[in-house]
């Protein structure tokens, strides 16, 4: 696996200042809408996401930005690489991801999020392995655990409202998994549930498909579900 992965330089994907970083648990979750939505629902088993913060930016002053969560990647999402990975679209990390003092590092190109899903699972490479994430602010982790769900679980994305609702729900428990080391209250974390709501209601509109669940915030305010 990662056949493709070289170091151009030696502390090529190591930041010269190093920025706060902290080991996010993100163990694998269930399948809960119908089969055949994914085509190869945990091909890779997560573990940990590598997530951090710009230097300087304090737990207090990250929890405290908004809690809601807006409906594409935010800017301050970043995928930055270990190493050069020479099957996905890059680009120089310092471009996209500012205060983490990176250098010649690489990052995956903003507009690649649906490639890496396809080729990391293609080369059958463990995502962990390629990438760390800079997150500045909720909205950007929030859609960095949506975006590894993505790239840890294969599907077609024939029915987009049904793949994004899954990943979703994983990275809303992922994240009530974490909140008490990333200093999130339960007032934060219901603010971004009913964001997710909020987008999944207007996925379900915009293909004119019905959502598998009449009420969608109370889906993404309680557990994580069993089969929808």
């Amino acid at each position: 696996m990662g056949a493709a992965l070289h170091h151009p330089q030696p502390e090529h994907g190591q930041p010269t200042t190093r920025a706060k970083a902290l080991m996010l648990d993100v163990p694998p979750m269930p399948l809960v809408v119908r089969e055949g939505v994914f085509d190869a629902w945990s091909w890779c088993k997560s573990d940990v996401l590598e997530w951090r913060r710009p230097v300087g930016s304090s737990a207090s002053a990250f929890a405290s930005t908004s809690s809601t969560v807006q409906g594409q990647n935010p800017a301050d999402l970043v995928f930055v690489m270990r190493e050069e990975c020479s099957f996905l679209p890059r680009e120089l990390a310092r471009l996209h991801a500012f205060g983490y003092g990176l250098d010649a590092e690489l990052a995956l190109a903003p507009y690649a999020i649906d490639d890496a899903t396809d080729l990391l699972y293609e080369h059958d490479t463990r995502p962990g392995e390629v990438f760390w994430l800079a997150a500045g602010t909720l909205d950007a982790l929030v859609w960095g655990l949506h975006d590894w769900v993505h790239f840890h679980n294969h599907g077609p994305f024939d029915e987009p409202a049904m793949t994004e609702l899954q990943c979703d729900l994983v990275a809303l428990a992922w994240l009530r998994l974490n909140a008490p080391r990333i200093g999130l209250t339960e007032a934060a974390l219901d603010d971004v549930a009913h964001s997710l709501a909020t987008l999944s209601r207007k996925r379900f509109a915009d293909e004119e498909v019905t959502s598998p669940v009449a009420d969608l915030d109370a889906l993404f305010l309680g557990p994580y579900p069993s089969r929808l």
